[in-house]
């Protein structure tokens, strides 16, 4: 029994010490969240965040080129092949941003474009007779546009797919007619009658490869005009005629992003370290 009590004697002591140099839990987590020191930005630099892509509102500018399919919608109707032209060029002004705040899938672009247009009639089958129009079998028109489209982009780390659709107004600039029976003081210039003034509605589809701060553009785009090529009563006040261009467009272009199109500042990354570092999320097991 002498012995026992002297045992414990010891070890009652011993273990009371013990206990008073281990700090309780609350002790632990308090100092975890009101440490003595502050950190500093340079520490703060050094701290790993996890980064997520994240497409920024950004703007780019770029340059593209391409070719057109034209035919024109003629009321009446008369037989047509499209016409083949390797000339459209022009530049253009994108800002991509978010809709309501949080979707980042849209933007506007607005540009100035080169083009051409036209029509090139064809053999009817019926009749055996090949349609003029002043004479004309065949008439190119050289274009200036001004577009300004809606986008609406998703985009991934090197890889983004895009379709625009939108307004456009400009100016046709001159006309060349061909085909014998042309009557020579308006084989290279416009008629009376002819309607310079040129609007309609223009749409499509592409993709695009970036490569920060880089980007190629491929588009497929439809563009058709609600302005006849001619005042509709210049032949006959009782009998209507129309003639609206359809162009079938597709480019490829260069473009160069102003801002960063994803990622984030300096002061974006060093208020997450703050935040990973004095306010931590638990990781759920």
């Amino acid at each position: 029994m002498k012995r026992i009590l002297l045992l414990l004697s010891v070890l009652v002591p011993a273990v009371s010490a013990l206990c008073q140099e281990i700090p309780a839990k609350e002790d632990t987590l308090t100092l975890k969240k009101e440490p003595s020191l502050a950190y500093t930005d340079e520490f703060l630099d050094t701290v790993n965040v996890k980064k997520k892509f994240i497409v920024n509102d950004y703007s780019l500018v770029g340059v593209h080129y391409g070719v057109s399919y034209s035919q024109t919608m003629f009321n009446p109707t008369r037989p047509q092949v499209f016409t083949f032209s390797p000339k459209y060029f022009g530049f253009s002004y994108t800002r991509y941003g978010k809709l309501f705040g949080y979707m980042p899938y849209f933007g506007m672009q607005i540009g100035v474009n080169w083009s051409r247009q036209g029509y090139k009639f064809k053999e009817d089958k019926e009749t055996g007779i090949t349609p003029t129009l002043e004479g004309a079998t065949k008439a190119v028109i050289d274009v200036i546009e001004v577009p300004a489209v809606a986008i609406f982009h998703v985009d991934m780390l090197h890889f983004k797919v895009m379709a625009d659709f939108g307004l456009y107004g400009g100016y046709r600039m001159n006309i060349r007619r061909y085909g014998e029976n042309v009557d020579e003081a308006i084989r290279t210039s416009f008629a009376d009658h002819d309607k310079r003034l040129e609007y309609g509605l223009k749409g499509g589809v592409g993709f695009g490869l970036v490569f920060d701060p880089v980007e190629f553009h491929v588009m497929g785009q439809l563009r058709y005009s609600w302005s006849s090529l001619y005042e509709p009563d210049y032949y006959s006040k009782y009998y209507y005629r129309f003639a609206y261009p359809l162009d079938v467009i597709v480019t490829a272009g260069v473009y160069f992003q102003l801002t960063k199109r994803s990622g984030k500042s300096r002061s974006a990354l060093r208020k997450e370290a703050y935040e990973s570092v004095y306010n931590p999320v638990k990781e759920e097991k």
